[in-house]
């Protein structure tokens, strides 16, 4: 397996309610060779991540409509692009859309706790592209049972393929879809729905780093 073909598959995949960025170009926000463009930068992050004997991977439910559907990569809205740039090694990253940039809550907390962190993980998804609900493809929702099975050979391969020594599952969700694996994980919180204070102490305690009290007390 390499970074190519991998993306290369993803991008052949068609589901019905699912935005496939890899594949599938929105009409109201995306520059015209924005499928190419995230295509492109997740070879790069996968490339990196390889080169760099990166061995932990964190992983979450599905992208969402103002991060990953946007950008292509898991758990990362435009405006952390620079974040991950600097993360593996100063990649040549590129914005796909027209409109923006945009932030998600998701992406900017877990890429505060990363930047705090020795070095960064690789991020991906259960399911990895960006379910909507029917007629509204700005909106999320949780992917269905039939959804994940249709990509279950996608996150199998990912593993397989990567071999990483540690997974960080981000929610219940994500940690049961690596449980039927036959994949160990160690769950956090995941930081989306008021979990910020919860999801950071899991991650820091998981490295042995100091959590600060005022983060703590901070209001989610």
């Amino acid at each position: 397996m390499t970074p190519d073909r991998f993306v290369t598959e993803l991008a052949t995949i068609r589901l019905g309610d699912v935005f496939n960025p890899y594949a599938d170009r929105c009409p109201d926000h995306d520059r015209a060779n924005a499928p190419e463009i995230r295509r492109r930068n997740l070879k790069l992050v996968l490339g990196a991540a390889l080169d760099l004997g990166v061995d932990t991977i964190w992983l979450g439910r599905d992208l969402g409509y103002r991060g990953g559907r946007r950008t292509g990569l898991a758990l990362t809205d435009e405006r952390q692009l620079q974040s991950v740039r600097h993360a593996f090694g100063d990649l040549p990253l590129q914005q796909a859309t027209s409109t923006g940039p945009i932030s998600e809550r998701t992406a900017q907390e877990v890429w505060k706790v990363i930047s705090q962190l020795p070095r960064a993980p690789l991020l991906w998804n259960v399911f990895p592209f960006h379910p909507f609900e029917s007629g509204d493809p700005m909106t999320n929702r949780c992917h269905t049972a039939r959804e994940a099975r249709c990509c279950q050979n996608i996150l199998g391969t990912l593993l397989e393929w990567l071999h990483p020594a540690h997974i960080v599952a981000l929610g219940n969700d994500a940690h049961r879809a690596l449980n039927r694996l036959g994949w160990n994980s160690i769950c956090v919180r995941h930081p989306s729905y008021g979990g910020q204070a919860a999801f950071t102490k899991g991650i820091f305690d998981l490295y042995g780093l100091p959590v600060d009290t005022d983060e703590r007390r901070s209001p989610s």
